[in-house]
């Protein structure tokens, strides 16, 4: 959904230089320069285009919960990781780039969705996806979410990347996240709280070009990945009069279920071994959040999550 608004956008972008309205592209640039720093600053949301009501349809079509666990003291900041990654990533837009969900259950917390930072360069489109509260998934970024002095700052992040998109078939319980280990080190430095979230249906929205490791596809897939630093999973779904074949996601329910706190104590200059065993810590709570909850959204008993 977003990359065919951010197609809509750019080719809106070409369509004022080529047309009569070239003096507005020109003035967009100098605005493009003149804001290029503002992903990384906290972003620009309008509580307006969070509460549309579109958005509320969009919950409900799947539809979406946020399903809370423990309390999340405002006066500290967090830095939620979310899993798994998916192909549309549904959970993280509906849960916490629209309003209410995020606002009814966790009174005084800012949630800031960290996503790629080429998504910033496309006109337009960059003004829509900051204005619904999404920031740069930089490091300065996340620093200047998580150094807020007052807590109630929390910043979402979606720890497997476009990497673990490509694992994202329906079943799949393959997480990318044994060598990713930054969040837990920017953690450290902030002395932001952890909370580990899983979200339940999330790989259920799409079914996916057989691209087992090894083979052809998947090969090319990692290659253009390193290449360009998005993904290019082949997927499809059902249509919108039919369920056969189209790029409409099925209708399952996706259940977003945010864990309980990992306390933190802030470390300027955490050692290897610091951020190894915090980062064992936080696997451990993923997988406990997981096997607690895992019978209520359909999951088979033997059935447990892959980290690799």
């Amino acid at each position: 959904f977003l990359s065919l608004v951010a197609e809509f956008c750019c080719g809106f972008f070409v369509l004022l230089i080529l047309g009569n309205f070239w003096f507005l592209a020109v003035l967009y640039l100098l605005w493009l320069y003149l804001d290029w720093e503002t992903p990384c600053a906290g972003g620009r949301r309008s509580q307006w285009v969070r509460s549309w009501t579109v958005w509320k349809y969009f919950r409900e079509y799947f539809p979406i919960h946020l399903i809370k666990t423990s309390e999340l003291n405002p006066n500290h900041n967090y830095l939620l990781g979310f899993h798994p990654h998916g192909v549309l990533v549904a959970g993280a837009f509906g849960n916490f780039c629209t309003d209410p969900p995020f606002k009814n259950l966790f009174p005084g917390l800012t949630p800031y969705l960290h996503i790629m930072p080429i998504w910033f360069g496309c006109p337009f489109f960059r003004e829509y996806i900051m204005s619904a509260g999404m920031v740069s998934a930089s490091k300065e970024s996340v620093s200047h979410v998580l150094s807020n002095e007052g807590g109630g700052h929390a910043s979402v992040i979606v720890i497997g990347g476009a990497e673990e998109s490509l694992n994202a078939h329906p079943g799949s319980l393959t997480l990318n996240i044994l060598k990713r280990k930054g969040f837990i080190k920017m953690a450290l430095k902030h002395g932001a709280h952890l909370v580990p979230v899983f979200s339940f249906g999330e790989n259920e929205l799409f079914k996916q070009v057989a691209n087992p490791k090894g083979s052809w596809l998947r090969n090319v897939q990692e290659k253009l990945q390193k290449i360009m630093g998005f993904a290019l999973p082949l997927f499809h779904a059902r249509g919108v009069f039919q369920y056969s074949f189209g790029l409409i996601p099925y209708r399952q329910p996706i259940n977003t279920v945010v864990g309980s706190p990992i306390p933190v104590k802030q470390n300027l200059n955490p050692t290897t071994e610091e951020i190894d065993q915090l980062h064992a810590l936080y696997l451990q709570k993923l997988k406990k959040l997981f096997e607690e909850h895992k019978s209520n959204y359909g999951i088979p008993a033997h059935r447990s999550l892959i980290f690799e």
